[in-house]
């Protein structure tokens, strides 16, 4: 399954959790896995409300105490649940950000972060809820649209903070935004660290079959859009995202050099990396470099070109990709459990491809051509869809 969240009116945890609810995910599992397994000092209502004539759940967390945890104790408090261990890593990352950012902001340590000023106890329900959610509907793949800002000053414990607040914007750095004239905060900070995380790609809607729609209301009401986070549930058809090509030619380099750059490119989250020989002006021969990438690991390969090779610039332009859809699988083979992509095509055939380093694996350990473990395994998939 895949989702995309359409940000028109921004996002908050509350917003995330009432769309994730709207979309199917019971509240009363969701509040029970929470109580259960983390903490028990809160409550949260969910009510069906209407904005703009649009039917919405709005998810408001009672607190029923005023403890103010700081990251560091947030941290241990998941790690030592009992949590499943994908929505414990999903909650430590979305806090990670969090605490990132404001430590920056307010020049702190980061483990002596106070999350008084993001609510505490709700920030963990928000946080932690919207992990669960992810996990309770099997979501593989999560894209969003181009975040909207608000403008003006909140208040805090601080004082008078512009709008967007810093810590929003130093955890939306990389990531597609855009200014409207809407007098208020449209994205809080546990927002923005929930849809950074979540999100691998920011744009267009993918192309997918949706099975469920979400909406999470916001607490005030706009003027010129509905207060609302919407919530699309479905599954690819095929699968696409929007990604970045990186690209520049090179002419003058040692090419003992692109080795270890491809490393270090993959090392900072590319996708995939080719080098491509070209003739150049003057008939040179030359190397095209191209690195394809999520939206958000854009300026840190740029970066990396430009520190690691000779070239004095880079070309970059965004493309769109379709995907089959895919899981991984684990096959049982006379060499033990061996990792595998099952792959399933637009007719809603599949097929098996073992995995290229595990056939490596393999292959040294017994000492045999790694095209015999390829061929046998695959023989063994075949058999298994047959």
């Amino acid at each position: 399954m895949i989702a995309h969240f359409d940000c028109f009116a921004g996002i908050s945890g509350d917003m995330t959790l009432g769309a994730f609810i709207d979309a199917g995910v019971p509240a009363d599992w969701l509040k029970s896995a929470l109580k259960d397994h983390l903490l028990t000092d809160f409550d949260f209502t969910v009510t069906a409300i209407s904005k703009t004539g649009i039917a919405a759940q709005k998810v408001d967390v009672i607190v029923k105490s005023s403890v103010s945890r700081d990251y560091a104790a947030i941290r241990d408090m998941i790690g030592r649940s009992s949590l499943d261990g994908e929505v414990k890593e999903l909650s430590l990352a979305i806090f990670e950000k969090l605490a990132a950012a404001e430590s920056g902001i307010h020049g702190c340590a980061k483990d002596h972060v106070h999350f008084h000023e993001v609510g505490g106890v709700d920030a963990i329900v928000d946080i932690v809820g919207t992990a669960l959610c992810v996990n309770y509907l099997g979501l593989e793949a999560i894209s969003a649209s181009k975040i909207p800002l608000g403008n003006g000053f909140v208040t805090c414990s601080h004082g008078q903070l512009p709008v967007p607040a810093p810590a929003t914007v130093a955890i939306l750095k990389n990531i597609p935004v855009y200014g409207t004239n809407i007098p208020f905060e449209l994205v809080t900070p546990t927002g923005a660290a929930i849809i950074s995380t979540l999100a691998t790609s920011f744009g267009s809607m993918p192309d997918m079959l949706v099975s469920g729609i979400g909406y999470g209301a916001g607490t005030r009401d706009l003027e010129s859009r509905p207060n609302l986070l919407r919530l699309f549930i479905g599954k690819p058809f095929p699968a696409s995202d929007t990604v970045t090509m990186i690209e520049t030619t090179i002419d003058d380099m040692n090419p003992e050099v692109f080795g270890f750059l491809m490393e270090r490119l993959f090392e900072d989250g590319a996708l995939d990396v080719y080098l491509i020989p070209v003739f150049m002006k003057k008939n040179r021969p030359g190397t095209l470099l191209q690195v394809l990438c999520h939206h958000k690991a854009k300026e840190v390969l740029i970066r990396r070109v430009l520190m690691e090779t000779t070239s004095l610039g880079v070309r970059c332009y965004d493309l769109e990709r379709r995907l089959l859809e895919r899981k991984t699988v684990i096959l049982k083979t006379e060499y033990g459990d061996v990792c595998a992509k099952k792959v399933i095509a637009p007719d809603g055939r599949s097929r098996i491809v073992p995995e290229y380093e595990a056939c490596r694996t393999i292959a040294r350990q017994k000492d045999i051509p790694v095209r015999t473990v390829y061929e046998k395994i695959s023989q063994h998939a075949e058999n298994l869809i047959k």
